[in-house]
């Protein structure tokens, strides 16, 4: 029998936010989750259900109507780049990345209502687009969307955004680091050594929202056990906040063996932070935790560490 208490968002409208068979977010990572799936015997442990596209008022809860316009330009004509030479611009990614987020959002508001408590969309985490251009494979930020929907339909006042994948959650941090009302938590690989080059110790928020932020810059070749003391830190850190939602970006690029990063961590890290997470949501918001995909560029790793995180929230 499934946990109803506990969905994932699957199915091909949310696999096909991908940049082409060549590139690194390829259509094959919402495969590897599935097959993940299968062999941890989770597929009928939980329920599914299908992708939802999200409307243009949703995007504008974040983004530039012309920055949404542009999208919408170069997705119908499939040509060029979205940004300076990363995310090639292919035809229906518009369509696709509004199926992220509606997704997400659909997948907050199912949490919210009590229908669920727990949920996760493996395609999402899009954590490096900003308001008004895309970077770093994401077009549309639909971390940042959610957070903007949960504070718009819900008045909440305490989100926290936790992040472990190997970059640092630049479109996600620098919009609300000067914001009394949003919380982060980002562990990924120094920036002195990966994309995008931010994140440092010190960037803790600004103004009045300074101690409201943690950053932890992980040297190259950092393990299980690096991850798990600094962990101890961010645990005391949430346990102060006492978050009434919490939104966690799951990056499997943080695992060993990735192409693109320099991080070692095994799935234990992610079973790591996903129950203490729930652990920590059941103590403070009646078990609110939405998890998102992110990045994750071994097929591989995705298959160990998503279902690792889906296996968490159930148990």
């Amino acid at each position: 029998m499934p946990d109803l208490s506990i969905a994932i968002i699957a199915g091909d409208q949310l696999a096909n936010y991908h940049l082409g068979d060549a590139h690194a977010f390829g259509p094959r990572r919402h495969q590897a989750f599935m097959e993940g799936m299968e062999k941890l015997g989770l597929v009928t442990r939980v329920v599914w259900l299908d992708p939802v596209m999200c409307d243009l008022q949703s995007l504008q809860l974040f983004h530039s109507a012309e920055y949404i316009e542009k999208i919408k330009q170069q997705s119908a004509s499939g040509s060029g780049f979205l940004d300076y030479g990363d995310t090639p611009a292919r035809k229906g990614i518009f369509e696709a990345a509004s199926t992220v987020v509606g997704s997400v959002n659909d997948m907050v508001d199912r949490v919210m209502s009590g229908q669920f408590r727990r949920g996760f969309v493996p395609i999402a985490g899009l954590h490096h687009g900003f308001r008004d251009h895309c970077s770093g494979f994401c077009v549309f930020n639909d971390c940042a969307i959610a957070i903007e929907h949960l504070r718009n339909k819900y008045q909440l006042q305490k989100i926290l955004y936790v992040d472990i994948d190997a970059h640092h959650g630049d479109g996600v941090f620098y919009n609300y680091e000067s914001d009394v009302k949003v919380f982060m938590v980002d562990f990924h690989e120094d920036g002195r050594f990966l994309y995008p080059g931010t994140g440092d110790a010190d960037e803790i928020g600004t103004g009045p929202a300074r101690g409201t932020m943690l950053n932890f810059p992980m040297a190259k070749q950092a393990t299980d056990g690096d991850f798990a003391r600094l962990w101890s830190e961010a645990e005391s850190f949430i346990r102060s906040i006492e978050p009434e939602f919490i939104i966690f970006q799951c990056g499997a690029d943080s695992m060993k063996g990735d192409p693109i990063t320099d991080l070692e961590y095994t799935e234990k890290s992610y079973q790591l932070a996903a129950e203490s997470l729930c652990k920590l949501a059941d103590e403070f918001c009646g078990g609110r935790v939405v998890a998102l995909g992110g990045g994750g560029y071994n097929l591989e790793n995705i298959s160990l560490a998503w279902p690792v995180v889906v296996q968490a929230m159930l148990e």
